[in-house]
Parts: C-alpha cells; sequence; structure tokens
C-alpha cells in the first residue's frame, strides 16, 4: 500500500514537473516572440523618426527661403539634383501662374520665370529663348527681338524639356512648385518645392494689387 501511495505520489510529481517545464518553455518562447515584434516595431519608429529628421532639415535649409533670390536658387538646385536633367536638350521655361487659375499670371510669377533663365543656364542647362521673333524690330524708343506677339514668333520650337511652374499666397509666405517636363511624353523628369516666406501681414506690396487708400470727400459748409 505504502509502496503504491509512493509510485503514485512520483507519478503526480513527474507530471507536475513536466507541466512546469511546458509552461516556462512557452512563456520563453511567447517572450521570444513578444521581443521580436517589440524590436520589429521599435526598428520602424526609429526609421521613421530619421525620415522625420531629414524632412525637417530640408525644409529649414533647402525649402524654405527668407528672400526672393535665395528661393529661385533653391528651385534651380533642387532641380539639378536628378540625372535625367543633365542631357542636352533643350529646356523652355515658362510663365508661373496661379495655382487656383492656369491661366493667370502677374508680374511676380513673370519675375521667377526670368530669374530661372539666369538660374538654370549659369548651371549649364541648354536654356532655349522661345519668345523670339523672326527679325529684330525697330522704332523711335528702341530695338526689339523678344515678342509676345505670337504672330510674330516662329510656328515651332524643337522638342524640348518644359519647365512649369505655379505659386500660392498664403499669410506670410508663397509657395512655389516647379516641374520639369518632356514635352513628347508629358513624363515628369524632376520637380522643385520652395517657400518664401516675407514675413509681410499683406503681400499686396509684392503683387501690386494694393488697394488703394481710403479718401475723405471735403466737402464746403454753406
Amino acid at each position: 500500500m505504502l509502496k503504491l501511495l509512493r509510485n503514485s505520489c512520483l507519478v503526480l510529481f513527474s507530471m507536475l514537473t513536466i507541466s512546469c517545464a511546458s509552461d516556462s518553455a512557452m512563456k520563453a518562447t511567447m517572450n521570444s516572440s513578444e521581443k521580436a515584434g517589440i524590436d520589429k516595431a521599435n526598428e520602424k519608429v526609429q526609421v521613421t523618426k530619421e525620415h522625420m529628421k531629414i524632412a525637417e532639415d530640408m525644409q529649414q535649409h533647402v525649402t524654405t527661403q527668407n528672400s526672393l533670390e535665395a528661393t529661385i536658387s533653391s528651385l534651380a538646385t533642387q532641380m539639378m539634383q536628378n540625372n535625367k536633367m543633365h542631357t542636352n536638350k533643350s529646356v523652355l521655361i515658362t510663365s508661373f501662374v496661379r495655382l487656383d487659375n492656369f491661366k493667370k499670371t502677374t508680374e511676380f510669377g513673370r519675375v521667377i520665370s526670368e530669374s530661372l533663365i539666369n538660374e538654370l543656364s549659369n548651371r549649364g542647362f541648354n536654356i532655349i529663348e522661345f519668345r523670339g521673333q523672326l527679325g529684330v524690330s525697330v522704332n523711335a524708343q528702341g530695338e526689339y527681338f523678344i515678342t509676345r506677339n505670337t504672330s510674330k514668333m516662329k510656328e515651332n520650337v524643337q522638342n524640348s524639356f518644359i519647365v512649369v511652374g505655379t505659386y500660392s499666397r498664403q499669410y506670410g509666405r508663397i509657395m512655389l512648385n516647379a516641374r520639369v517636363l518632356d514635352n513628347s511624353t508629358g513624363q515628369i523628369i524632376t520637380s522643385a518645392r520652395s517657400t518664401y516666406e516675407h514675413g509681410l501681414r499683406n503681400d499686396c506690396v509684392i503683387f501690386k494689387d494694393c488697394k488703394p487708400p481710403r479718401t475723405i470727400k471735403i466737402m464746403r459748409e454753406e
């Protein structure tokens, strides 16, 4: 009887030992799986943090400028970063237009495009002036070759890249986006973005659309 009881206790002890060992192994497996999941999640967080840091550095040092000259230079520099632009193919630059109206520009938009002609030309791009007339026109005020009269321009321009751009007026700043398109395919070859932070409460001085000052009519009292 005592022997049977002892054997039963040994069997029960063995079962408990095996059960505890299985639980320990399961916990170890779960802990290992959880740790792998935590490590993977942490890796994603660290990669995201690095991307955010790069975006912050780019915004601070590349895409946000406090002068119009630096803004234009930033656009040109960003366009150069795409190796597809290093080609002898001619580049045609158009006026920057309002984001809400692609058929509307201002002196500001024309200044941007004219300045990009200088920036990209000095960086070695093959810029062409498509506004050239078939001949030089002369009047009493001077001699002219550039025109916006389509009847005096060449009918066709050789296959080229085309620079297009938009601007959006916001409080204290102007956001500019530029793209270089392949005229033959419509493909975007490269793009650039920059923000001109002028800090003015009213940018009407830049766009020359300030409302006239209020006047008071002076009346003669009888």
